[in-house]
């Protein structure tokens, strides 16, 4: 029988692979893997970089989300006294926004009182350093002295100062700008939140939208608890650091508690950073024995931090190795700066929720 035209091959395709065979063998199968990483990272890339530029919607956007999240509870007890929603999100935020506004308030007061010895001291601290530069073991000369003296007075004085000092406020207005939008997107937030979910999911497949429902019970439960479980583990060492500053008569006592209160919220590195800002300011204030209590202070509090408040309380809510919290922290500062900072652990965990809970068995449907 002759050969059918399938069947022919010529002499220069007889030994070569067919295209098919090229992509189905192992080394093109992790080509095709390969293309699809490159991919995914490549959206990725176009998703962060998006988010940077429009970062003065998205910041405000994600840390309304948060603080919802967190203040979800006092919302559904709220509606449980069957409060109009509107009411209940504007009652919420008005406690809430009091309550920050007080804190503010309280600091800055404190400060402008309390200025002038700070500065006093502040200076003659700068003196001691000095001498101890010029006659210590160091034994760093006047004109070695002198000389940096210069440099920070002619930096001051440059060009490059004011343009720091215009982006300054420019960097001003931006945060006065989304704080606004914070609020206004707090309030819907509280006061339409699951409507609003809802709506998103409506476009999926039922199937889908059940899973994307779930997924994000996981997320906003994961999102309250760790800002709830962080405000606490905030409070303790508040009550321990700024206790100590308090009870060793050091200046600024309650702007610095309010320092390591807010800087508490960054994990592991927070309350350490601001723990050495009181050790310094009690150095220059009070002087050497007081900066040591408040150092072994701080080292103690870390201690019981890391080793049993954070595990108990933020060890269900976050559930991500203390590895995966430094990179997040790094990716963050490095994306985001301090708000970068901020926002990385809670929104890898809320990561890290969502991939887990998205194939667990689907709990009976519950009306948001």
């Amino acid at each position: 029988m002759g050969e059918t035209p399938n069947e022919r091959s010529t002499p220069c395709s007889a030994g070569r692979p067919s295209l098919r065979a090229l992509w189905t063998d192992p080394f093109g199968r992790l080509a095709i893997r390969a293309a699809q990483v490159v991919l995914v990272l490549l959206v990725a890339m176009a998703v962060v970089q998006a988010a940077i530029r429009l970062k003065l919607l998205v910041i405000p956007l994600l840390l309304a989300l948060i603080v919802s999240a967190a203040l979800f509870p006092l919302i559904a007890f709220l509606r449980r006294l069957h409060m109009p929603h509107a009411v209940a999100a504007l009652l919420t935020l008005l406690l809430g926004g009091v309550g920050v506004g007080g804190v503010i308030a309280l600091a800055v007061a404190r400060v402008a009182a309390q200025w002038p010895m700070l500065q006093s001291s502040a200076i003659e601290g700068f003196g001691q350093a000095l001498h101890y530069l010029h006659r210590g073991p160091l034994s760093i000369s006047e004109q070695q002295i002198e000389h940096t003296r210069q440099a920070v007075v002619d930096f001051i004085t440059s060009s490059e100062f004011g343009q720091h000092a215009m982006a300054g406020v420019f960097t001003t207005m931006e945060l006065a700008t989304g704080l606004v939008l914070v609020l206004f997107i707090l309030f819907f937030f509280l006061k339409d939140g699951p409507s609003i979910w809802r709506f998103l999911l409506r476009p999926l497949r039922p199937a889908w939208q059940a899973r994307a429902a779930h997924a994000g019970d996981c997320a906003i439960d994961v999102l309250g608890g760790y800002l709830r479980g962080t405000a606490l583990v905030a409070l303790v060492d508040t009550v321990f650091i700024g206790g100590a500053v308090w009870i060793l008569d050091v200046p600024l006592a309650v702007p610095l508690s309010i320092l390591v209160f807010l800087a508490a919220f960054v994990p592991i590195v927070g309350a350490t950073a601001t723990g050495v800002i009181a050790a310094l300011v009690a150095l220059v204030t009070v002087g050497l024995s007081a900066a040591i209590w408040v150092s072994v202070v701080v080292i103690v509090v870390n201690q019981l931090e890391g080793n049993l408040l954070s595990p108990v309380v933020l060890g269900r809510s976050l559930q991500l190795h203390s590895l995966v919290v430094l990179l997040a922290l790094t990716a963050g500062t490095i994306l985001g700066g301090i708000v970068g900072t901020l926002l990385a652990v809670p929104l890898t965990g809320v990561a890290w929720a969502v991939a887990k809970s998205w194939n667990d068995p689907l709990p009976p449907h519950r009306d948001g």
